[in-house]
């Protein structure tokens, strides 16, 4: 318990405020839009990586596997038919490479977009982040980023 009245700090430096977490997180950030319709597709845990995903250079593959699924996000003229499926998608690529240690760049990229209602699915890599976004959002999630201080090359 602590010995401080009610009109003393508890913790920190006496007089000062506690910290803004936002301030650590890195500001005016360089976005490019993808130019591909991406796919978000769901195949069950223990199915095989599919031989229909590009086997040459596209701006966004990413193969997720769990106990639960298998995800591929991939250009949407890849995905067959009869997989299960859901898109279109477009996608932000962050500038980098980013440091693996730095703070907060995804929380003030989705806090930008969440603040404009714009629906948000974040792939990674070692190199740097991806935001994808619905289609029909794309233009939001733009107007939104650079509001926000960051740069969008479209």
């Amino acid at each position: 318990m602590s010995d401080a009245g009610p009109d003393e700090p508890t913790g920190g430096t006496p007089g000062s405020a506690d910290p803004d977490p936002a301030a650590d997180r890195p500001a005016g950030l360089r976005l490019e839009v993808l130019h591909v319709h991406l796919q978000v597709c769901r195949l069950n845990h223990d199915a095989p990586i599919p031989s229909w995903l590009p086997r040459t250079s596209s701006p966004l593959t990413a193969i997720i596997r769990t106990d639960d699924e298998l995800s591929i996000v991939c250009p949407a003229a890849e995905v067959p038919a009869d997989v299960h499926h859901d898109g279109p998608w477009r996608a932000l690529r962050v500038a980098g490479p980013l440091d693996l240690t730095l703070v907060g760049v995804l929380a003030g990229l989705t806090t930008a977009l969440a603040d404009a209602g714009v629906s948000v699915l974040a792939v990674s890599t070692f190199d740097t982040d991806h935001l994808l976004v619905r289609g029909d959002d794309l233009d939001g999630a733009v107007a939104a980023l650079r509001g926000a201080g960051h740069v969008v090359e479209a």
